[in-house]
């Protein structure tokens, strides 16, 4: 009886934590005092421990995209512990340590029940407008709504999220260093194995070794390429690449001739995969123009810009390259999380070599300065 009053009492308790709000685009973000409210219906309020700091998080605060709205709290590369719960939720209990998922797994839609496919339907049009699934949010600072992101907002010390948004995990897991397994590790250790289906012995190209680059390069690795080239225009994470598995790292800007050009010519005729982890349209042109004709594979992980277009030539299609993206490394989500953090449990999986630093949320504006200036792999966020 007595712990039924406590939970009941714990759905209806509005939170007051800490939190990075980003009250405009362009802006550095402000460390605010916030309002979280309660789980409903098959959410779950969580208290972040961790969180790693994301490209994407910094695509979003760049306004480029006005599917996000401000003010917003960001952050989807999270860890934590369950707080407490809303009704009809089974899959975690308070005292649960778990990682909130900004790729959802319902289990029901069509997607879900596909095994061609892991993203998920069922919340994805209300968790695209930074709202839960009622279209309603969970946040508020001041006095104005304040809107979520990617159904996880994990610079929040608390944060709300739908049930099918979270993973159970290891009761063991270190939380400061299994919040990179919310998004940077799975998407390019995935994009390998998964997407890219890398082959014993083949011959593999990485463009852009930031957390999921590297991640990326590892996961070719674990798949048993013979060449794993990483490229960058920054030769300051050249060791760490080879450290992860790569064989030959390039900078483009040393050649007289395109890279991709250059990658043909060191395989004689092109690589069997090649996977983009910038954003950046020219260098997916690149990674698609680098391929071996017949089968050769062009994975595309990074987000480019709204407007930006990809140019290429048909005839390489024609020869048979495929051109595919991978969203969270085609890992179905809550299936495979809590797998990943076991392997990198049992030291099969590497997490802890993409920590560059660790500071506290008031550091969060460091923490992007640092990304941007590619003076950081990944810099987890702690509360």
């Amino acid at each position: 009886m007595l712990l039924r009053c406590f939970r009941h009492f714990c759905q209806e308790y509005v939170i007051k934590c800490k939190a990075a709000v980003a009250w405009e685009a362009k802006k550095p973000l402000s460390i605010e005092i916030v309002e979280v409210a309660p789980p409903k219906a098959h959410e779950v309020r969580i208290k972040i421990t961790a969180t790693g700091v994301c490209g994407t998080d910094a695509y979003g605060l760049s306004g480029a995209d006005p599917r996000f709205k401000y003010p917003i709290i960001f952050g989807h590369e999270g860890a934590g512990i369950v707080e407490s719960v809303g009704e009809g939720v089974t899959v975690v209990k308070p005292g649960d340590k778990v990682i909130p998922l900004y790729v959802s797994q319902c289990h029901e839609c069509e997607n879900c029940l596909n095994p061609n496919t892991n993203i998920c339907t069922k919340i994805r049009a209300t968790q695209q407008q930074g709202l839960m699934p009622d279209m309603t949010s969970r946040f508020t600072c001041k006095g104005k709504q304040v809107f979520h992101f990617l159904g996880c907002s994990t610079f929040a010390e608390y944060t709300v999220c739908a049930d099918i948004s979270v993973a159970k995990i290891d009761d063991n897991a270190p939380l400061d260093k299994v919040c990179l397994i919310g998004c940077a590790i799975p998407t390019g250790y995935g994009a390998a194995i998964n997407t890219a289906e890398v082959k014993p012995g083949s011959t593999c190209a990485v463009f852009g070794l930031g957390g999921v680059g590297l991640s990326a390069v590892m996961g070719c690795k674990a798949a048993g390429a013979s060449q794993i080239f990483g490229i960058d225009i920054n030769k300051e994470k050249f060791n760490k690449a080879k450290e992860l598995g790569a064989t030959a790292c390039l900078h483009p800007q040393d050649y007289d001739k395109p890279i991709s050009e250059v990658l043909i010519e060191l395989t004689n005729g092109g690589v069997h995969n090649a996977i983009e982890c910038t954003g950046n349209t020219d260098v997916m042109n690149s990674a698609v123009q680098c391929c071996r004709p017949g089968w050769g594979k062009a994975v595309i992980i990074g987000l480019a810009y709204p407007g930006k277009t990809l140019s290429v030539i048909p005839y390489k299609i024609l020869l048979g390259c495929t051109i595919t993206g991978s969203m969270f490394g085609g890992w179905k989500s809550a299936d495979s999380v809590p797998k990943l953090v076991s392997d990198y449990m049992m030291r099969k999986l590497k997490v802890d070599e993409f920590i560059s630093c660790t500071l506290p949320i008031s550091k969060v504006n460091e923490a992007f300065d640092m990304m941007h200036k590619g003076n950081s792999v990944r810099t987890v966020l702690i509360f």
